[in-house]
């Protein structure tokens, strides 16, 4: 449930009364908050939809190769059941969260830890929504093999990034 401020349903009347030029409002309106969805829309309809949800998917099915390719596994068993907005990989055995969390952050990245509770310590989370690019992947990618690496894990450099990029040329 969303707490009173933030529910879209309280300010609307709100606003309607600024724009009628009428006091009503109960609080400090979220101005910086409106225009940010009025800019984030403008940029969604700019895009186009169709294309929007096409960058998403090529996105996503690159990331998940990527990590793929580095052995790791996902939370979600299934290719059917993952989200085109996330990818959720398992640490592999033997790399420790906060070590490798670490690692990623150092070489400029930012990824999420789990949040599942009974497996939280188990996953992390690569967000790939938005205004994410393929590029951005590719460095993601870049990112999780250096601190792979860094935690003593083995696999061949660049088989990740090598097989985000494969992918995003199949669907393209």
């Amino acid at each position: 449930m969303l707490n009173y401020y933030s529910d879209w349903t309280n300010w609307l009347p709100i606003m309607q009364a600024y724009e009628a030029r009428k006091p009503g409002y109960f609080g400090t309106p979220p101005v910086n908050l409106i225009f940010a969805l009025n800019v984030s829309l403008g940029q969604i309809l700019a895009e186009g939809m169709s294309k929007r949800y096409a960058r998403h998917i090529t996105i996503s099915r690159a990331c998940k190769a990527g990590v793929q390719a580095l052995g790791l596994s996902q939370v979600p068993l299934t290719a059917e059941f993952s989200a085109h907005t996330l990818t959720a990989p398992r640490y592999p055995q033997g790399v420790n969260g906060a070590d490798f969390l670490a690692g990623v952050l150092k070489a400029g990245v930012t990824l999420a830890g789990g949040l599942h509770p009974t497996i939280r310590t188990e996953y992390f989370r690569i967000g790939h929504m938005g205004a994410a690019t393929l590029a951005d992947i590719l460095v993601t990618i870049s990112a999780i093999e250096n601190a792979l690496m860094g935690c003593g894990y083995k696999f061949t450099r660049n088989t990740g990034v090598e097989a985000a990029q494969a992918e995003a040329k199949k669907i393209k």
